[in-house]
């Protein structure tokens, strides 16, 4: 059985709860260890969504789809290569990225998230969905300019980590099966990706277990799996959206 679980704003407080179509079924306790749902529903056009879950950390691969990595003639991986995406590039969805006070090309990524749901730390790969709450979509912005400018070091933390450059949700997705899911990032209406999750060159099971090995998870964190095919640039104006049956769409204005 699926949930769709958010984070919002009513009033002066900050709550979770359930989708239960145009309502909220709010409920207290912690949303990953005894949330309790409670008999109070809000309307959802009532509250302001935020970002569904408050990560310590989000976490973002390179080079995880075959086509992308073929079309750019990438060599393969042995393991995931990723950076750390900083908390000041949290977005909720509905918020604005902000165009950067640099000059350069600003890419939009439309990604899964996978929500660790607990502590995680050296597990293997057989117990890695057991620590995995559920999954989101993500748009992860760079200034692609910036990547190669010094030729000494490759800037991955700056050219993502301005802020507004992590837009995530509008919801934590649960019961979902990772593989069967598409990735699609539409630019002004127009669809621009159109990816199936089953093509990463590392599985969700694999992802969580093989970093794991090197940085503690906890509940709230975010894996972005990777993108694929179709990424672009947006202009000042657009509206990009990362949609995802199963969990929905993020949407976000760029100015």
């Amino acid at each position: 059985m699926s949930n769709h679980w958010v984070r919002f704003r009513e009033g002066q407080s900050i709550r979770f709860g359930m989708l239960q179509g145009e309502q909220v079924q709010v409920c207290e306790g912690d949303m990953f260890i005894r949330a309790v749902p409670t008999k109070r529903l809000v309307p959802l056009a009532d509250v302001e969504l935020l970002t569904p879950v408050q990560p310590t950390k989000v976490i973002a691969l390179w080079n995880n789809f075959h086509a992308l990595g073929e079309k750019l003639n990438l060599p393969v991986p042995n393991e995931p290569l990723y950076l750390i995406k900083s908390p000041n590039s949290y977005l909720a969805p509905g918020d604005t990225i902000r165009k950067p006070p640099c000059d350069g090309k600003v890419v939009f990524e439309g990604e899964l998230g996978i929500v660790i749901g607990k502590t995680c730390k050296q597990v293997q790969e057989r117990e890695a969905l057991d620590h995995v709450f559920g999954y989101t979509c993500a748009n992860d912005v760079t200034v692609a300019d910036i990547l190669n400018r010094d030729p000494s070091f490759a800037q991955w933390v700056r050219a993502k980590g301005f802020d507004t450059f992590c837009p995530f949700g509008p919801v934590v997705a649960t019961g979902l099966n990772p593989a069967k899911l598409m990735v699609r990032t539409l630019l002004n209406g127009e669809v621009r990706q159109d990816y199936p999750i089953s093509d990463m060159r590392f599985s969700v099971q694999q992802l969580v277990s093989l970093i794991s090995q090197d940085i503690t998870l906890y509940a709230g964190d975010i894996i972005l799996c990777g993108t694929s095919v179709g990424v672009g640039s947006m202009k000042p104006g657009s509206t990009i959206e990362v949609e995802i049956a199963g969990i929905g769409r993020l949407s976000n204005r760029f100015e």
